[in-house]
């Protein structure tokens, strides 16, 4: 992608995007955050864009998810409706040789509705996988601003536990209700720090939210392998735990990216 170079551009909505959904080359992000420093009008249709897929995941999970017919009704009702016509034809003797027809137009007319709805529920989840892929990489802002304690570097350096602690259930629940995704299965997501408590981050539902662990590439698995890499750089004096604690709430992708000298995540 192809980044303005000139102060009075602003980005497109598909460049905003990009970034959302982690797809920006090291080059480019470096030009991308430099912008958006300065550019008050790109910061906030950023966040509108955020804002909009978030909501957008939220209402589906909560609302239409659970309304979508099993794939098999269709069929079911296909089934029924052409033992229906036979039993007709057969009972209406008088008028047998129009049976063909009928069943052809309602074989026809089912068969043209199955494919439609199959079409239309292929679309549906792969919207719904398009914009999970935001909602599960990186967490909604205004859910999960991340928040830190106030510690000193030889205070988080000194705590020989590197790992996470664990969440309650009755607060991981809350926040999957809070995401909007009450009835998701729980092994598939990691109710995640922001700010990891090997950094400083607080025991805080605002500083938690639903990471999955294999619906994208940027999953929780590889979110560890940052936090692990940040702690060694903080605690070997080669970067400011406040500033390790901002980068990682601002946008956690990015930070990898630039600590790990890649765009895409490395092998475990």
């Amino acid at each position: 992608m192809k980044l303005m170079n000139y102060e009075d551009s602003h980005f497109s909505d598909q460049q905003l995007l990009r970034d959302l959904e982690g797809e920006l080359s090291t080059h480019d992000e470096k030009l991308f955050r430099a912008h958006l420093d300065l550019c008050w009008k790109c910061r906030a249709r950023r966040q509108e864009l955020e804002n909009a897929i978030a909501d957008f995941v939220r209402v589906y999970e909560r609302e239409f998810h659970t309304k979508l017919p099993p794939v098999d009704d269709p069929r079911a009702l296909l089934r029924t409706q052409l033992a229906q016509l036979s039993t007709t034809a057969a009972n209406r003797s008088s008028s047998w040789f129009a049976f063909p027809r009928r069943f052809g137009w309602a074989l026809a007319v089912a068969t043209c509705g199955l494919m439609a709805l199959g079409f239309f529920l292929a679309g549906v989840r792969r919207q719904s996988q398009s914009r999970s892929h935001v909602l599960v990489s990186v967490p909604d802002s205004r859910l999960t601003p991340g928040a830190a304690l106030l510690a000193s570097r030889q205070a988080v350096c000194a705590e020989p536990n590197t790992r996470n602690k664990v969440v309650p259930v009755a607060l991981q629940r809350k926040v999957f209700e809070e995401y909007g995704i009450a009835g998701a299965e729980p092994r598939a997501y990691e109710v995640d720090y922001l700010v990891t408590p090997a950094l400083g981050g607080a025991d805080d539902i605002h500083n938690l939210w639903p990471h999955s662990y294999s619906a994208t590439v940027w999953n929780a698995q590889v979110k560890d392998a940052l936090e692990d890499r940040l702690r060694e750089m903080v605690c070997g004096g080669n970067l400011d735990l406040t500033e390790a604690q901002r980068e990682i709430a601002e946008n956690w992708i990015a930070a990898y990216k630039k600590y790990f000298h890649t765009d895409r995540p490395l092998p475990e």
